[in-house]
């Protein structure tokens, strides 16, 4: 038996996934599952310190985080073993991506930086590590990112219906499979997910998220300002493209409603719509007969009904309708890339990502 742990702490920060999976010719089985807690403090840190400019950050802040990200990984992945019962010599490797800070494929020269020291997990954990997926991809002319829509095309792809795929974490991202296994995979970040509005309920209410979108539905969607937010050149830009928190942040927010007297919740509905409405184009022009929708957002009934709305020829469901809880999806996704790493298969999709070819993703830290 050779099990993986997969890791996942989103851009939403919002607690860290670990998963312990093992992966077979009938699909994936589910051995353990824990949600571990950020340390208030940290995860406030991180978020100062991913909305900051790069020119702001220090070089000493980015590196404790990294140590002190390093060593609560290996603190979930532990719990996680604890939880299941199982002896850690039937681990074949942890797959962490990291904590993403900055995400810049597109600057001269791209970059992209994870947080989350690998030497610590392995050497706490005293089991193999895998990390630092994105940047093989990036080297060879890709985003780095997404990287799950792999995943998503082993496991989901089915030959009888055209699906979408879409996480709705900080950041929202779809894949699209056609039922044709001949078409290429299409995947891509749409936007922000659930970043903008957790940021915005922290500054306004020292709330860490608007749970059901509860304080969104009381305000009204001011047009205007969502006209304008909508006119980013991101969502414009064809695929293959990815973003970040250090892109869509309060920042950039800040610029879109400077000068406008709002209240706080139009502003909150606003965003909530921004959401809906940037996931909604991006999807329409493939005409999905069904999206599969997992990440954080799967719980917001806002957001469920506002794209139900928008999508109203497909039908919308949890990725559980499937047999895949929508909060795994992620952690498995890199619980799977650690066993393509760890037996030298390519990770990447150059069709989604823009890569020149197929790589093998990810470096083993024994």
């Amino acid at each position: 038996m050779c099990l993986f742990i997969g890791l996942m702490s989103g851009t939403s920060v919002d607690a860290i996934d670990a998963v312990l999976v093992e992966f077979t010719t009938a699909g994936v089985q589910v051995h353990a599952v824990h949600s571990h807690p950020w340390l208030p403090e940290l995860r406030d840190d991180l978020l100062t310190l991913s909305q900051q400019t790069r020119e702001n950050s220090t070089l000493h802040d980015i590196a404790t985080l990294d140590v002190q990200m390093g060593k609560i990984f290996a603190e979930a992945s532990l719990a996680l073993l604890e939880k299941s019962q199982v002896p850690r010599e039937q681990i074949c490797a942890i797959g962490s991506p990291g904590q993403t800070l900055y995400h810049h494929p597109d600057g001269d020269p791209p970059y992209t930086l994870q947080l989350g020291d690998p030497n610590l997990i392995a050497e706490i954990t005293g089991i193999p590590t895998i990390a630092d997926f994105r940047r093989r991809d990036m080297a060879a002319g890709g985003q780095g990112a997404p990287l799950a829509p792999a995943f998503h095309n082993a496991l989901m792809r089915s030959p009888d219906e055209d699906r979408v795929i879409l996480n709705i974490g900080g950041i929202a991202n779809i894949t699209v499979l056609r039922a044709d296994e001949t078409q290429p995979v299409i995947g891509l970040d749409t936007g922000p997910g659930n970043a903008l509005l957790d940021a915005y309920s922290y500054q306004q209410q020292r709330s860490r998220m608007d749970k059901n979108g509860e304080w969104a539905a009381t305000g009204k969607v001011h047009p205007s300002l969502l006209k304008a937010m909508l006119a980013d050149s991101y969502f414009a830009k064809p695929a293959p493209k990815s973003t970040g928190r250090d892109y869509f942040n309060l920042d950039w927010l800040g610029y879109h409603t400077l000068g406008l007297s709002l209240h706080p919740k139009d502003v909150q509905a606003t965003l909530c719509s921004l959401t809906i409405t940037s996931i909604a184009q991006a999807i329409l022009p493939y005409k999905p007969q069904r999206l599969l929708v997992c990440g954080g957002g799967v719980h917001n009934p806002l957001l469920m009904d506002g794209l139900a709305k928008q999508l109203p020829n497909c039908v919308i469901e949890s990725t559980a309708a499937i047999g895949i809880k929508p909060n795994l999806v992620e952690a498995m996704s890199f619980a799977w890339l650690a066993q393509r790493r760890w037996t030298k298969q390519f990770g990447n999709l150059p069709s989604v990502t823009g890569a020149r070819q197929a790589v093998i993703l990810g470096s083993i830290y024994l």
